[in-house]
């Protein structure tokens, strides 16, 4: 990925220097170079409140200044700064100060007394990273807000599904990854031959009475094994003598990193909606 020359000489660059002289020269030369958005002080108190303004691609830091050192500013600079990127490249004629300002935070030093093609070199060198951190920054930020939407729609989608399916079918289930009902209406518990106390929804009868046992152990090994399955027929006998019959469908949950989550599944009863119709 490769930053567009315009947009690096459209970067926004702050001069920190008490030297008139050098704040002119490296106007000039910034100038020359196609740079067009070139800001100065000579005092270090302004930086912080400057940077919180127009928040510069690149501040220019001279460490020799008057009642605030560049030293400091850059402390400053980090306590406010609303990212951890901190854009300083600092000026010094001091060779000891260079490893001292890379360690207190500077991307790059610039020697005094300036070597222009260094200058130049180091600055739209930095310029170009700081520029592409900034995109890394916003494609990052994209795609958190896109995650979030989608997760958003999903949870939606999923709440009308359970809405639709609840509506649609005489009753509804969904276990959890290890097995465990969550949510249940319907003669779910006694279908597959279990009892779960406490558990809303869940049939206070004798579990095995009248199912059967052939059918309802291929439906809990079907959903053992996370099979998904469509109109599973199972029938039961009631203690009156009448034959009921329930078709079930069922499917296995995953989230979106393809971790299996639980199971779900609907069943209406065939008869009764017979009935129904015919009455």
């Amino acid at each position: 990925m490769r930053i567009p020359e315009i947009e690096i000489h459209a970067a926004r660059i702050l001069i920190v220097d008490d030297q008139a002289a050098n704040v002119r020269l490296l106007e000039r030369l910034l100038g020359e170079a196609g740079y067009t958005r070139l800001a100065s002080t000579s005092s270090g108190l302004e930086v912080c409140a400057l940077h919180r303004q127009h928040d510069y691609d690149l501040i220019l830091l001279d460490l020799q200044l008057p009642e605030m050192d560049g030293f400091a500013v850059m402390s400053a600079l980090k306590a406010g700064g609303a990212d951890d990127y901190l854009p300083v490249v600092v000026l010094t004629a001091q060779p000891g100060h260079k490893l001292l300002a890379l360690q207190a935070g500077a991307r790059d030093f610039i020697s005094k007394p300036f070597d222009l093609l260094e200058v130049k070199t180091r600055i739209r060198n930095m310029l170009e990273v700081r520029l592409l951190y900034r995109r890394l920054e916003a494609q990052n930020r994209c795609l958190e807000e896109a995650v979030l939407a989608r997760t958003a729609e999903l949870r939606e989608s999923e709440a009308r599904y359970r809405s639709l399916t609840e509506l649609a079918s005489d009753w509804y289930w969904e276990q959890d990854e290890s097995g465990a009902f969550t949510r249940v209406s319907g003669p779910v518990m006694e279908m597959l031959g279990l009892r779960v106390d406490g558990l809303h929804g869940a049939a206070d009868g004798a579990a095995g009475e009248g199912w059967d046992e052939a059918e309802r152990r291929t439906l809990r090994e079907t959903i053992q094994a996370r099979r998904p399955f469509l109109d599973f027929c199972i029938g039961r006998v009631t203690a009156d003598g009448t034959r009921r019959q329930f078709r079930v469908s069922g499917e296995p949950m995953f989230d979106r990193h393809s971790r299996f989550i639980g199971y779900r599944g609907i069943g209406v009863e065939i008869l009764a909606q017979v009935s129904r119709h015919a009455g």
